[in-house]
């Protein structure tokens, strides 16, 4: 499975972050996969922000749950995240990240910086 995540390098703040991971060389439906995304700011931990179940469930974090999206398009093999109202704050390399029992796939990720 190869995971790359895609969207725009630089956002205003107030203004809503989207990225899109495509996947290949597996199915977004398959069964017991997990399909997050997660972020490390500049000098930082990681930080899970949520998932989409291969069942088609969103589950997120309770720190962006409030300002978060994650959503899928079975028909390309991608799954987006939609995060409003940046900050400066949000500011990081995001990842979309795939889990399955034995298995675990990463992105290359992307660095997103919020900025007017």
């Amino acid at each position: 499975v190869q995971l790359q995540e895609s969207g725009p390098g630089l956002v205003k703040p107030s203004q809503t972050l989207s990225l899109t991971c495509t996947v290949s060389g597996g199915s977004i439906t398959t069964n017991y996969y997990f399909w997050s995304w997660i972020r490390q700011p500049p000098g930082k931990g990681l930080e899970w922000i949520g998932y989409i179940a291969y069942s088609g469930n969103a589950y997120y974090s309770p720190s962006f749950k409030s300002r978060t999206s994650i959503s899928r398009d079975t028909s390309k093999n991608q799954f987006t995240l939609q995060l409003n109202s940046v900050t400066p704050e949000d500011t990081a390399v995001y990842y979309c990240n795939a889990r399955a029992p034995k298995y675990d796939y990463w992105g290359q990720g992307t660095q997103v910086t919020v900025s007017s």
